[in-house]
């Protein structure tokens, strides 16, 4: 089963009087419980793409069906209660409230929800366990090193217990030990927890984690860019695939 799907995408936007095209006619299949990650030039838009299945963005036309739900079906009160619903996003820079502990920074994304302050309490202490994070719930972003502010951000992406978790850099602040560290949990979440991860990244040694490698340079003047029915296959967990 596909968790997402890009279909005849294309993506301009306007810079001063000039039309700028980020994709032309541009196809991907993901499917579930895949770890895909995506690498490339700067300027090839790669973080566009993550934009769009996120649904922080708009394509210009074409298709997008994330999780079931086509996104450009949906206005944006729609797309706000989607998102809190099945994605996750996990940003080079952590985006943490520095006036807020762990514990309230992970609770945040659960206020769009029923849940009641006990519930969501509940949810967040159970998420920043995931992340062996426990012993800072109450620190402030301001008392944690670089790698568990990003643990706390990993904790605040599946609180909600997101399907889908869109990273976008997610090691490039960060030292080789801690990266490595970030990625391992990124692969247990992926291995043991079934999310579908799509990861942005320049780092050749954080893309080893992933189970297919999307070079986007070479991925689009493929044919499989440009063919939906041509989308490459489901790889099994410990085998990699570049895509060419």
């Amino acid at each position: 089963m596909h968790s997402i799907q890009l279909k005849n995408i294309n993506k301009t936007y306007s810079k001063g009087t000039n039309q700028v095209v980020v994709h032309n006619n541009f196809n991907l299949k993901i499917k579930s419980g895949e770890f895909v990650a995506i690498m490339g030039a700067s300027g090839l838009g790669k973080s566009t793409l993550l934009h769009l299945i996120g649904g922080l963005d708009q394509a210009t036309s074409g298709e997008i069906i994330v999780a079931g739900q086509h996104l450009e079906h949906l206005n944006e009160s729609q797309l706000t209660q989607w998102r809190s619903e099945n994605i996750g996003f996990i940003f080079q820079a952590h985006h943490l409230l520095p006036v807020l502990t762990a514990q309230a920074n992970v609770e945040l994304p659960l206020a769009l929800t029923p849940l009641n302050k006990k519930q969501r309490q509940q949810h967040a202490s159970t998420a920043l366990a995931l992340v062996n994070m426990s012993d800072r719930a109450d620190h402030f972003p301001r008392e944690l090193s670089g790698g568990q502010e990003q643990r706390v951000a990993i904790a605040r992406a599946i609180v909600s217990d997101a399907k889908i978790l869109l990273c976008d850099e997610p090691t490039g602040n960060l030292d080789r030990k801690t990266a490595d560290e970030i990625l391992s949990l990124l692969s247990k979440l992926n291995s043991d927890f079934g999310k579908t991860i799509v990861m942005v990244t320049h780092d050749l040694k954080a893309s080893e984690y992933a189970s297919r490698v999307i070079d986007l340079e070479l991925y689009l003047q493929s044919s499989e860019c440009k063919n939906p029915e041509n989308a490459p296959s489901q790889q099994t967990a410990n085998q990699q695939e570049v895509v060419s």
